[in-house]
């Protein structure tokens, strides 16, 4: 597959504070890649740089085949941006916002009449198109910022949490729109801190303390060893008292790991601490009906767990 975007050692320091170091990845074109971290870890700094609007002190990026630093003004017409905060102009109406950030981008008058057209059928505003921006639901004013970043029709679109306080409805029906893009050869690169929108991603990195500590398909980043270590497993306990069972689970030998996940316990445990053991424990605490099952780890349990190895705080 062509590769649009391109990191090489990206590194990046601010006097004695190093923000981002040696991230290097490559996503190819029509991908949605998911990018997660903890605030402060540098996923921003990042997109700065492979937008070319911060200069790396180290390392080299491409985008759509163009250098970074050597072609940046070229670089800025292939790509969109969509931040997390509403940035249009609240005291506009929704054509006057497109038309705005349409003339920004070059777009003559029969053009961009065509790409409003075409921007406002996509994400659903063709009837809104007279309303206040202020007026907008959160939901609304999301599909108006990605109107605006895709008027000038970008290879590569960066979104910085799109979905960020938005209800559920309004959050399915953007990715709705994301895969849309994504199907029609757009490559996107999104931020974002749901772990179901990290699994809805082709491939995912995941940032901390400024290193890439890990990417790739969230099938095969639940099959790390680092995550899965040798003699241990992942179980899901299902029970009348989750909250109880979490607290005297955290308490039995064997277990490592042990965390609410949904209406289940999700625990990592060693392979001596069986299925048979976890419900004769629970039982023994009159617990009542205990249902323990062998599952694989959620992207959660990926992220937690690589990074409390990072920290030396999770024991092997």
């Amino acid at each position: 597959m062509e590769a649009m975007i391109r990191a090489e050692g990206l590194t990046k320091r601010f006097g004695d504070l190093l923000a981002v170091q040696d991230v290097s990845l490559e996503i190819s074109r029509g991908d949605i890649f998911g990018f997660l971290g903890p605030n402060g870890s540098g996923k921003s700094t990042v997109i700065r740089m492979l937008c070319g609007l911060l200069q790396p002190t180290a390392g080299r990026a491409e985008l759509d085949g163009l250098d970074v630093g050597a072609e940046a003004e070229e670089v800025k017409t292939r790509i969109g941006y969509m931040s997390q905060r509403f940035s249009l102009y609240e005291d506009l109406t929704v054509q006057e916002n497109i038309d705005f950030y349409g003339a920004v981008y070059g777009l003559g008058s029969s053009e961009l009449s065509e790409r409003r057209r075409t921007v406002t059928e996509l994400v659903g505003l063709e009837q809104r198109q007279g309303q206040m921006a202020r007026t907008l639901s959160g939901g609304f004013k999301q599909r108006l910022a990605l109107a605006c970043s895709l008027l000038h029709r970008p290879r590569i679109l960066f979104l910085d949490e799109p979905t960020a306080g938005i209800d559920p409805v309004a959050r399915r029906e953007i990715w709705d729109l994301l895969f849309r893009l994504a199907g029609e050869g757009t490559t996107l690169f999104v931020t974002t801190h749901y772990m179901d929108e990290a699994e809805r991603c082709s491939e995912v990195g995941y940032i901390y303390q400024s290193r890439l500590m890990v990417r790739g398909r969230p099938q095969d980043l639940k099959q790390l060893p680092e995550v899965t270590p040798a003699g241990t497993q992942w179980f899901a306990v299902l029970c009348d008292e989750p909250m109880r069972a979490l607290v005297l689970l955290r308490g039995l030998p064997g277990i490592l790991d042990a965390t609410i996940f949904g209406e289940a316990v999700h625990i990592l445990a060693r392979e001596r601490t069986g299925k048979s053991a976890i419900e004769g424990f629970l039982r023994g605490e009159k617990m009542g009906y205990v249902d323990c099952r062998q599952v694989p780890p959620s992207l959660e349990d990926v992220f937690v767990s690589l990074t409390r190895r990072h920290r030396g705080g999770l024991e092997a």
